[in-house]
């Protein structure tokens, strides 16, 4: 009964989720119809997403199902300094790789001021903030916290990262190739941010990092890519259309240079993890 419970608590995080998204692009839609600018339909778009999914999860876990948001790692709201600064670097030193190794040359789309204002406010506030603090409550929140209780920490960190890989290559026509590098890159980010979960206590730290890494990395401010980005206000083209560098069609968050970072900020984490372990069991036994 209680593998039931962990999957039925998995499977109505991610229906919370879908639920959330399907609202909040339904008021967008709305605003739009009545002439509201552009950017201030997406910035909306992005905050009613996050707030109406953590509405959702006040209400029907904690309130309904009596499952509590803090034993989830759902806290009160604290970020930590060390994880702010890699939540920046991160983005930043994987973009600066690709513009100082890699040859390439910037390209503007040529969208008007009002196009590129609401693609930076969708980016900022929808792919950025909603996307990374939701994602975060449903795959390092509820499912990780159901599958913690129901078996153990390692399950908890791996079942929901390759579940969260696989959810990316969902309804797209991806090459094996292409679905390969982004269920390993998906993997490997999602366990990044579980063990960020695990070292600061609750989802605030990696949900901000994750965060950062959208506003930066496909937030449409400058994309990176072997062809011109449509939806970014300018696309850094790289010159190679090797796989390892380019991602695939998924784009650079499933290349190489990617992965290699995730790895590193793990191995960070893990190192932070066994320091918090071994400073703790130094207090018990003084």
């Amino acid at each position: 009964m209680k593998y039931l419970k962990a999957i039925g608590i998995s499977v109505l995080a991610i229906v919370l989720l879908i639920v959330a998204q399907l609202f909040a692009g339904g008021v967008e839609n709305c605003l739009y119809e009545i002439g509201c600018p552009g950017f201030v339909c997406a910035a909306l778009c992005g905050i009613i997403y996050a707030a109406f999914a953590l509405a959702e999860a006040k209400f029907i876990m904690e309130k309904a199902l009596r499952i509590k948001l803090s034993d989830n790692g759902i806290t009160g709201f604290k970020l930590e300094i060390k994880w702010i600064a890699i939540a920046f670097l991160l983005p930043v030193i994987v973009t600066a790789c690709y513009i100082l190794i890699f040859p390439g040359e910037f390209v503007t789309s040529g969208v008007s001021n009002e196009l590129a204002l609401e693609i930076v406010a969708s980016g900022i506030f929808y792919t950025g903030i909603g996307a990374g603090l939701v994602e975060e409550m449903v795959f390092r929140g509820f499912i990780f916290g159901a599958l913690e209780k129901t078996w153990n920490t390692k399950v908890a960190v791996i079942v929901p990262s390759l579940l969260f890989g696989l959810v990316h290559i969902l309804g797209m026509d991806f090459s094996f190739g292409s679905c390969l590098y982004v269920i390993v890159a998906g993997t490997a980010v999602g366990v990044m941010f579980s063990l960020i979960r695990i070292e600061s206590g609750s989802i605030w730290c990696g949900a901000f990092a994750h965060s950062i890494w959208n506003i930066i990395i496909i937030g449409g401010l400058l994309s990176i890519s072997d062809a011109p980005d449509e939806f970014a206000v300018t696309t850094y083209v790289l010159g190679m259309k090797s796989f390892a560098v380019t991602g695939g069609e998924f784009g650079i968050e499933s290349s190489l240079i990617s992965l290699a970072g995730y790895i590193i900020v793990s191995l960070i984490a893990i190192f932070m993890i066994r320091k918090k372990a071994a400073g703790n069991g130094a207090d018990k036994e003084e």
